[in-house]
């Protein structure tokens, strides 16, 4: 019995050493992208990125946790806006600043997540008009941002941080598109 014990240890000890030099070998940073392309110009798109109240129109996190604590800035749209949320196991808590909004083309957001993981990422969104003016339409692109400890890296070998978090944006620009196009 104690062999086996001391195999199944040697194992274990065994294996977790191979995740983490695994792990040691991804990059130091990560980077999450979507794009949808909207049948709209920017200018009717940018407004709910653009003002944080808006986000709760089509936000997938909205809808995974609808009885969520959100507390909003006095500004709520514009470079300084502030969106802090404390919510359930899907949507944790933390807080969220846009730092630059050059109109109708970008919004670029300071991530902090404090729970169930912390994290410092940003979050840009970035509408690029497509065709002409006669049938405009815009491809928006959603993408995510920043540096990789350490316990990501380890998340990253047993769970596809891409799409799990890809998939989200994709039906956070899925909800988008059907606002922008009404």
């Amino acid at each position: 019995m104690l062999k086996i014990a001391l195999i199944v240890l040697i194992l274990l000890v065994l294996a977790v050493v191979v995740v983490l030099v695994i792990a040691m070998q991804k990059p130091d940073t990560f980077s999450v992208q979507r794009a949808i392309l909207i049948k709209a110009p920017p200018e009717k798109i940018f407004p709910y990125i653009n003002d944080l109240k808006a986000w709760t129109t089509w936000s997938p996190y909205e809808k995974k946790d609808p009885a969520m604590q959100r507390t909003l800035s006095a500004v709520t749209a514009g470079k300084g806006a502030v969106y802090e949320w404390n919510g359930n196991k899907n949507v944790g808590q933390g807080r969220m600043e846009i730092l630059d909004a050059p109109a109708p083309s970008k919004v670029v957001i300071k991530l902090d997540f404090l729970k169930p993981f912390e994290g410092h990422n940003t979050a840009e969104f970035t509408l690029v008009p497509q065709g002409d003016a006669s049938q405009p339409t815009t491809q928006v692109t959603w993408l995510m941002h920043g540096p990789a400890p350490l316990m990501n890296k380890v998340m990253s070998t047993v769970m596809n941080l891409d799409k799990m978090i890809g998939d989200d944006f994709a039906d956070g620009l899925a909800n988008l598109k059907a606002l922008a196009e009404k």
